[in-house]
């Protein structure tokens, strides 16, 4: 007898066109087929299957604008001609490269940490760490708008309602009263939060964090041990590009982070001890069970660490400040609200779904590519426009879509 998805295309249908109902689809992927390269006064551009016209990207987390370097095309090519395509198995089956292990001691060295190990996103790092540092005795506690993959991660470990506080955004008297409520019973204490909240730009006040965390770590056999997923932060700002922890003045015991968004390639990372790195490899399903990142990935992302700390680096922070800057002071001048902050995601706070839907079409209409957020995704009131600001764009760019903006309010 011949078995067809017919039962379960139906019940899906059904749940998507209840997303649709609830405002929480997707919308269709726009697939970008052509990069143009930089050119006088213009930063790159993109051309997009089936639209007309070249487009400025504002939705990028390619914050350093190293996608496209000569250089990290160049490692890749390398590592590629080297040691081929893919690494034909697991890390513990002879899939490990010295590529990945360069990498893993180049990011350690990057964020001052003993050891590092590498996963295929910082998604799977957070969900990977979870299982590797968790118990049954283990109390978790996050802050309220901690990343998706933080908030799996706790959910594929198995952390039970009772062994979990959510304290509000960047609230130290809530923090603290969530390490007051731990119980007696617990072990160990994990206080884990971003760097960077994404939708936002605002940072976590770490200093702050590791300073009431240690007045609670005598408590527990384990102690407080605090994690910081800093993919948006790490190599974005700071005045050497080591993220949060370098512009709060604190880091803390774990850094996860990103190669994907600062530095422009793939994959993701955690920092630690070496007995806690250790742990991960040898507990994490996400690291254990899945092939790792390319050699073309790990001689990019090396690449690009190494120019992060040259005067190039340098350069391209120094460019990326002076433009996020500009455009932050161009939006206040236009009477916009944002949230202040010093990186370079810059919300614009539109506060109404209607508005921000006709002016996130109008700079599309402009070649410009930015991500609004309404409700349901936001709360009625919150709703905004996300701009991320690269190192590529240049003034002539910000003074460009500022004058878009000027005339979409």
């Amino acid at each position: 007898m011949k078995l067809t998805l017919a039962k379960l295309d139906m019940a899906l249908f059904q749940e998507l066109a209840t997303l649709q109902i609830e405002g929480r689809t997707k919308p269709k992927e726009r697939v970008i087929n052509r990069y143009i390269p930089p050119s006088g006064d213009r930063g790159p551009r993109y051309s997009i299957e089936g639209c007309e016209g070249e487009f400025i990207r504002l939705n990028s987390n390619s914050y350093l604008s190293l996608s496209n370097h000569p250089a990290l095309i160049e490692a890749a090519d390398e590592a590629t001609h080297s040691c081929g395509v893919g690494p034909g198995a697991v890390r513990f089956i002879d899939g490990t490269y010295h590529y990945h292990t360069s990498l893993e001691d180049r990011i350690a060295r990057f964020v001052n940490k003993p050891a590092a190990k590498i996963f295929n996103s910082a998604y799977t790092s957070n969900c990977g760490l979870a299982l590797a540092i968790g118990s049954k005795q283990t109390h978790w506690i996050g802050d309220q708008l901690n990343h998706n993959s933080i908030i799996r991660a706790m959910r594929i470990s198995g952390v039970p309602s009772n062994h979990k506080g959510i304290y509000k955004h960047n609230d130290m008297d809530d923090l603290r009263r969530c390490l007051d409520e731990v119980g007696e019973d617990i072990e160990r204490v994990v206080v884990i939060f971003d760097g960077i909240f994404s939708m936002r730009g605002d940072y976590a006040p770490i200093d702050k964090i590791l300073e009431i965390c240690a007045e609670y770590n005598d408590r527990f056999r384990d102690g407080v041990i605090t994690v910081v997923d800093d993919s948006h932060g790490i190599g974005a700002y700071g005045r050497t590009g080591r993220g949060t922890p370098e512009f709060a003045g604190g880091v803390p015991d774990i850094i996860v982070g990103t190669f994907g968004k600062a530095f422009g390639v793939n994959g993701g990372f955690i920092a630690a001890s070496e007995t806690v790195i250790e742990a991960v490899r040898q507990k994490a399903d996400t690291y254990i069970y899945t092939n790792p990142l390319s050699v073309a990935d790990c001689a990019a992302a090396t690449r690009a660490l190494d120019i992060c700390d040259s005067s190039e680096g340098e350069q391209l922070l120094a460019n990326l400040k002076a433009r996020t800057n500009q455009f932050r002071k161009g939006l206040a001048e236009l009477g916009l609200e944002s949230i202040d902050g010093p990186h370079p995601v810059v919300p614009l706070m539109v506060r109404d779904t209607e508005k921000t839907h006709a002016m996130v079409n109008r700079l599309f209409e402009k070649g410009v590519l930015v991500v609004g957020l309404t409700f349901p995704v936001v709360p009625k009131g919150d709703e905004s426009i996300r701009f991320q600001i690269n190192a590529a764009h240049t003034e002539s760019d910000i003074n460009y879509v500022l004058g878009v903006l000027s005339e979409a309010i």
